[in-house]
């Protein structure tokens, strides 16, 4: 994947700035420390700089800090040798070894251990490693990429992040703005992702109509690209017309955005009333297939699991 085929939307004064910053580091080998909501497109921008810098034909890897538990987050980031601990049966190398001159992010750095806290930092300031249960000191090449949506500053204060790491990542840090704080990119941003959907459905000729896309610029987006995707999947799934249009969306994102009957304050509706409904609608869109209609949601797959068990659905 090149640079030109990430897309990064930025027809906002904000997100030009991003971009901007993004180009000047990526040149540069030092960690980076990208901050910003939950589904703000902080992966996204990691994979961007990756791809503008010199490493772009060298491995990226991720490791998700807040999915993992510690030992495992440890064994990802480290690798282990054989015996290390009970069930490691091979030796095996971990991803600052395995990126070489590459790029390594670590996702939610927010949610690491103490304990690996202590050994990043010590890869940080020596460039240097050893396997868990092993003696040989290794080398990094790789470039280290930090993401969080917490705020690490707080963290600090509270005892739950190390303030030399902290200080030692922040050398250089990019703030994602929240899609609300770009408006300007909200339209560019649904186009390009109806017709990524488009293609995945095999629906290429369906558009937004002219009262979709007032919907989609009134919106505030508070789950930001992540939500806007998973809505826009879903009305392009629930459209039957020739454009989608705003009926096709999420009841919730219509009420928000005053779309539904009577404006903002009509037909109103409690929370449990509008969340069975849009469960009730994606299952039925999607045959029950459970974890496709779990991503259209935003939600987990247990969590679906448990709604639909909760509101009688099937």
């Amino acid at each position: 994947m090149t640079a030109e085929r990430i897309p990064w939307v930025a027809a906002d004064p904000a997100s030009q700035r991003v971009l901007e910053l993004a180009r000047k580091v990526a040149a540069t080998s030092t960690t980076l420390l990208i901050t910003g909501e939950s589904g703000s497109g902080k992966d996204q921008l990691a994979r961007l700089i990756h791809e503008l810098s010199p490493r772009r034909d060298a491995p990226y890897l991720k490791i998700d800090c807040a999915s993992l538990p510690p030992e495992l987050v440890e064994s990802e980031l480290f690798g282990h040798e054989k015996g290390a601990f009970t069930g490691a049966v091979e030796r095996k190398l971990g991803r600052l070894e395995l990126a070489r001159g590459g790029t390594i992010v670590l996702d939610e750095i927010a949610a690491l251990a103490p304990g690996v806290q202590s050994k990043l930092l010590r890869v940080l300031e020596e460039r240097a490693f050893e396997r868990l249960g092993g003696t040989e000191t290794l080398r990094i090449h790789a470039r280290l990429l930090a993401l969080t949506n917490a705020n690490l500053e707080l963290a600090v204060a509270a005892g739950r992040f190390r303030e030399d790491l902290y200080f030692r990542l922040n050398v250089v840090s990019v703030a994602v703005p929240a899609l609300r704080q770009r408006p300007a990119d909200i339209l560019p941003l649904a186009d390009e992702i109806l017709a990524r959907l488009r293609a995945v459905h095999a629906r290429p000729d369906i558009p937004f109509s002219p009262a979709a896309r007032r919907l989609l610029a009134t919106y505030s987006w508070p789950g930001n690209i992540r939500e806007m995707k998973n809505a826009i999947e879903r009305a392009l799934i629930f459209a039957r017309d020739t454009a989608i249009r705003p009926e096709d969306f999420p009841e919730s994102v219509r009420a928000a955005a005053g779309a539904l009957p009577g404006g903002p304050h009509g037909a109103l509706r409690s929370l449990e009333e509008i969340e069975r409904e849009a469960i009730a609608a994606t299952l039925e869109a999607t045959r029950y297939k459970i974890t496709k209609s779990a991503e259209i949601l935003g939600i987990s797959r247990k969590t679906l699991l448990h709604k639909r068990k909760k509101y009688g659905l099937g």
